[in-house]
């Protein structure tokens, strides 16, 4: 990971970051209660109406100002 960032936000931090490692979860809920019914390894167990995940693997936040965005955001920033 040689990957230069820099905050779109308050645009002056290059160097504090946190990165947040996304693990999707797939699960099927109890509507009273929010209790967790079945727990999905694959998506085809899941069914045909429960959607996939599309989001990012990873995001990126700004130590500094405590933004959050998609790797690609502060990569773009990080290249000017």
């Amino acid at each position: 990971m040689n990957t230069r960032y820099r905050c779109p936000n308050c645009k002056t931090n290059r160097t504090r970051f946190n990165i947040v490692e996304q693990v999707v979860s797939a699960v099927k809920l109890n509507p009273d209660t929010g209790e967790i019914v079945e727990r999905y390894d694959t998506m085809e167990q899941a069914g045909p109406f429960h959607a996939h995940y599309n989001g990012p693997d990873r995001r990126i936040q700004c130590a500094s100002c405590g933004l959050i965005e998609d790797e690609k955001t502060f990569a773009k920033y990080g290249e000017q």
